[in-house]
């Protein structure tokens, strides 16, 4: 898998190291686990489902990612995770993803989790139900956009570890997606395009 290389694509320069140093000296992270979920729309082509948090007190308020969410004692492994993890939060069930395979661990310093993504798809058009408590919006992003070239770009931002910083990021469905999510992004496009 492309794993960090795909990773470090998607972290300011000055900012790499940091994340190492911040993982050798870290007390036990926290685990979680996500699903990228893929999914045909109303049109039948290929759709990425992400969402949009809520915003919270905390370092991921406002932000788009996957759905997913910490491990809990009952979760049987981390895949358990991730799925129990989407039905709670986008309403779809366990019996209706397809998990095609686990992609490379992603380590986040400022909330001190090690997140476990995983890669999924149905075969059959979802019925979303949103977690109004958790969730603000459902971002359905089309395969096709994701996959091109003027998905990425560049953006001044304000993160939780530098103001005003340049971080590369994609723009999808008009949202910015940086950070984590967007370094599992990364890997999972090189995964898809080695398959195009």
């Amino acid at each position: 898998m492309p794993g960090m290389d795909s990773h470090h694509k998607m972290i300011p320069p000055s900012r790499i190291r940091h994340v190492r140093e911040a993982y050798l000296k870290s007390a036990k992270p926290r685990q979680a686990a996500v699903l990228n979920l893929f999914y045909p729309g109303e049109d039948r082509e290929t759709r990425l489902l992400l969402i949009l948090r809520k915003s919270y007190k905390g370092v991921h308020s406002n932000q788009v990612g996957f759905p997913g969410g910490k491990v809990e004692r009952s979760d049987r492994d981390l895949e358990d995770t991730a799925l129990r993890e989407t039905h709670e939060e986008v309403g779809v069930h366990p019996e209706k993803v397809n998990i095609i395979r686990s992609l490379s661990e992603v380590y986040i310093p400022p909330s001190n989790f090690m997140v476990y993504p995983y890669m999924g798809y149905s075969e059959e058009r979802l019925r979303f139900i949103r977690q109004e408590t958790e969730v603000e919006r459902l971002i359905e992003v089309r395969l096709e956009e994701f996959l091109s070239d003027k998905a990425m770009f560049y953006q001044r931002l304000d993160t939780s570890y530098a103001a005003d910083i340049e971080v590369p990021a994609f723009r999808l469905n008009d949202y910015t997606v940086w950070g984590a999510t967007a370094m599992i992004l990364s890997e999972v496009k090189e995964l898809l395009n080695t398959r195009y």
